[in-house]
């Protein structure tokens, strides 16, 4: 059949196509049919699996960028451990033992003296406990000049432990005496606490603690 025969076929009349177009036709036909079945009852019904397979493959991606980039970077992140573990066994060396605390307040008191400073109190507050380590307050008030409370101030951050200043307050001693000043201050000392001490503080923060009242009967 050539392309005139099928350009003379009376589409209004179908009845009359030769056999083969007629076939042709309804073939044409159940495969249409065939395929927007296909679309609304299969591929619509598995759209939303589709998704969240395809959802999935965006987490999976990205979980794995992200080890690979930590897989990459992993010597790096040792060598800033090794570097983090040495910086903190660097600390923690400067904070002294229990033993030592007494001659750090000497040197603390000792500091002030070397400045020429007058002192006036030197008072150690109770001991505060941190995770880990103890933190030692002491109220100071020192009489003399600018100059000399640098001095001192330096004296303290040359200390071979750490020694932090707070609550720093200078005021005249008297009206115009510029030279004759007034210092007080809460310098704090740092020590660690060894296993017996962090096993007993936390045996005293675990018996504080509100204990849960049971659960009524239902």
């Amino acid at each position: 059949m050539t392309f005139d025969d099928l350009k003379s076929l009376d589409w209004r009349d179908p009845g009359r196509w030769p056999l083969p177009v007629r076939l042709g036709v309804i073939t044409l036909w159940f495969a249409v049919a065939f395929l927007a079945l296909a679309y609304f009852f299969v591929w619509q019904a598995q759209q939303p699996e589709l998704d969240r397979y395809e959802q999935e493959e965006q987490k999976l991606r990205g979980e794995f960028r992200e080890k690979h980039g930590k897989a990459v970077n992993l010597d790096l992140y040792k060598q800033q451990l090794a570097d983090i573990e040495r910086s903190f066994g660097a600390m923690l060396r400067q904070l002294p033992g229990k033993t030592e605390v007494p001659n750090l307040l000497v040197d603390i008191s000792q500091t002030g003296l070397a400045a020429g400073l007058h002192q006036e109190l030197f008072q150690p507050m109770s001991q505060q406990n941190r995770d880990f380590y103890a933190e030692q307050p002491i109220k100071i008030r020192l009489v003399g000049s600018y100059h000399q409370f640098g001095d001192f101030v330096s004296g303290i951050a040359g200390l071979p432990r750490i020694v932090t200043l707070h609550d720093v307050s200078i005021k005249e001693t008297a009206k115009n005496s510029f030279d004759q000043l007034q210092m007080d201050v809460t310098a704090k000392t740092y020590r660690y606490l060894d296993e017996e001490e962090i096993q007993s503080a936390e045996a005293a923060r675990r018996k504080n603690e509100p204990r849960k009242k049971p659960a009524e009967a239902q």
